[in-house]
């Protein structure tokens, strides 16, 4: 049996790009993530934690547009408190769908992360 490979192969795959996209992927779920551990969270402090985490590399620019999506869709329930300094600050809290949509995702991230795991690792068949 003969396989043929691209010309291009490799050379032509853009992996900074591939890794956006997974991360792309994966923000909903880590955002929700984020604030059910904290219970309640403002936007920063949510940016702050997720900038931490080797290989997410998120940004205010990438997270702050889903905490809007995410209120907009009744994910998320928001408040406002005075801040020290500058504007106000805009904490954000899980609603009843919001926790209801992290445990489907969850769900579904375990299934596929032990799936590709087993792949990986040769156990996969």
């Amino acid at each position: 049996m003969r396989y043929e490979v691209a010309a291009e192969g490799v050379a032509g795959f853009d992996m900074v790009d591939w890794a956006t996209q997974l991360r792309k992927g994966l923000l909903e779920m880590v955002v929700l993530a984020t604030i059910a551990r904290e219970g309640e969270a403002y936007g920063y402090r949510i940016v702050e934690t997720l900038s931490r985490l080797p290989g997410l590399e998120l940004s205010e620019s990438t997270v702050y547009p889903m905490l809007s999506r995410l209120s907009k869709d009744r994910l998320l329930a928001v408040r406002s408190e005075p801040s020290p300094a500058g504007p106000p600050r805009r904490y954000y809290r899980l609603t009843p769908l919001g926790v209801r949509r992290l445990g489907e995702m969850q769900h579904t991230w375990k299934l596929v992360s032990q799936s590709v795991a087993a792949m990986i690792e040769g156990g996969a068949s």
